[in-house]
């Protein structure tokens, strides 16, 4: 049997390489989707990402157990400092975090550091403020959210239930930031009514959908910017029903969302 060549070889790994793309992206599409939580909107069901601030790193944040900690609770120490004076520089992101930096006068910047949205509460000075050299912005433990599988198949079999969780796109309802995702629990189908459990002065305490329309509230009501203040969905926006956390392992709520 004559021997392959290097070449050879290389493209019968390029070809598996490229199938086994090819399936992931399918299943990715038409399956399952994975998905990251990055607000507090859905608590206590799905937790985003967060902060809890603390002096002091704990034993489990020394290498290499830090990195098996990550791996298993999705938690991670931070210790940002200003690294030089200058003006404190916050810029949002849409993954429910924002991007810090400190700005030099003369117009230097330094590392920027991505830290979950509840963190801006920990900050010693209002974004544009005036912090020193080696100061301290933030330490505490920055915990990832909740990553889950989205079913994208099942409601093409059968019609989305009120009381699932479900994963929509925010492209062309006005009230929302474009070309990104939501996720919120369905209160009612087409069709169906709604007597709010936690209206919103001013707007209606109840609501009767059309026919192609889906009303959408966090589970934590008191942090979720949801139908109660910008309308229905329109179900051309649903992208799938929220199946189960896969992701940090060592989680409570890890396994089915109900």
């Amino acid at each position: 049997m004559a021997k392959k060549s290097l070449a050879d070889c290389g493209r019968e790994w390029l070809d598996t390489l490229v199938v086994a793309l090819s399936v992931a992206m399918a299943f990715r599409a038409y399956f399952y989707q994975p998905f990251n939580i990055p607000t507090g909107s859905m608590q206590t069901t799905l937790y985003g990402n967060h902060v809890e601030a603390c002096a002091k790193p704990g034993v489990l944040q020394t290498t290499p157990l830090k990195w098996l900690n990550w791996i298993l609770t999705g938690r991670d120490y931070k210790d940002v400092r200003a690294p030089f004076s200058g003006n404190l520089h916050v810029s949002p992101r849409n993954d429910g975090r924002f991007a810090l930096a400190v700005v030099a006068p003369d117009g230097r910047r330094g590392p920027v550091s991505c830290l979950p949205n509840d963190a801006l509460a920990e900050l010693p000075v209002r974004p544009g403020g005036r912090v020193s050299k080696g100061q301290k912005l933030f330490a505490g433990y920055d915990t990832t959210g909740d990553f889950i599988f989205v079913n994208r198949w099942l409601w093409n079999f059968r019609r989305p239930h009120a009381g699932e969780v479900m994963i929509f796109s925010t492209t062309g309802i006005p009230a929302l930031q474009q070309g990104t995702h939501y996720i919120k629990r369905m209160k009612a189908a087409p069709g169906e009514s709604y007597a709010l459990e936690h209206p919103v002065d001013g707007r209606p305490s109840a609501v009767t959908m059309g026919a192609d329309e889906y009303f959408a509230c966090g589970d934590n009501f008191n942090n979720s910017f949801d139908s109660r203040y910008w309308g229905a969905v329109p179900g051309r926006n649903l992208r799938g029903r929220a199946a189960c956390v896969f992701w940090p392992i060592a989680n409570p709520r890890w396994g089915e969302i109900k």
